[in-house]
């Protein structure tokens, strides 16, 4: 059995299905090619990470030109989210990477600061651990990684709000586990989220 793996949660970078949330500010095309960005970022970091498998988990197919570039480029390997919602998909990918895989941890693209040195002291946490998070500024977190599937942390979540990682806490302390939070980050979903982005990110003319 492989030891350290990573997965990269990802939507295709498309106007109108990527970021949307950005796109009062950005527009649609200019939410699209930040997604984009970030979505390169992102699996270069895992890539970089020092994992035994790195994994692009991709909505609603694999088929974009972006995800089968940034495999080839990163020797990635490429799955679909599949149906169901964001706890639901989470908790199925945890399941299935676990049954080859003793330490997974799982990432959006929405946090910038999260880079291969994050990753490895998330690994290093799940020696000792069950469980390990980077929370979010904004109330959810940016990474979550386990050693056995649970699937209690994943149901019933209200995701996308400021309450995810504390009910993922109260799923944690019902269930026993001993977990680890790393230093929390900024997420950039809200227009007033692009100020954690790094200098240079923001598409050339995209604020509106």
């Amino acid at each position: 059995m492989k030891r350290r793996a990573v997965i990269v949660f990802a939507k295709a970078p498309v106007a109108g299905l990527a970021k949307t949330r950005l796109i009062p500010a950005l527009g649609a095309a200019g939410a699209a090619t930040l997604a984009e960005r970030m979505l390169a970022h992102t699996a270069a970091a895992a890539a970089a990470s020092e994992s035994d498998t790195v994994e692009l988990c991709a909505a609603p197919d694999a088929e974009h030109p972006a995800f089968q570039t940034l495999a080839r480029t990163h020797a990635l390997r490429l799955a679909v989210q599949g149906e169901g919602d964001l706890g639901q998909r989470m908790h199925r990918a945890f399941a299935r990477v676990l049954g080859t895989h003793t330490h997974v941890v799982l990432i959006g693209t929405d946090a910038p600061a999260l880079d291969a040195a994050c990753l490895a002291r998330a690994h290093a946490a799940l020696d000792e651990h069950d469980a390990v998070f980077v929370p979010a500024l904004d109330g959810g977190y940016a990474l979550i990684g386990l050693r056995a599937p649970q699937a209690s942390l994943f149901e019933g979540i209200a995701w996308s709000t400021a309450a995810v990682m504390s009910q993922t806490r109260e799923r944690l302390r019902a269930a026993k586990l001993r977990w680890e939070e790393l230093q929390p980050v900024a997420d950039v979903d809200e227009p007033a989220d692009l100020v954690h982005l790094p200098a240079g990110w923001l598409p050339a003319g995209s604020m509106k």
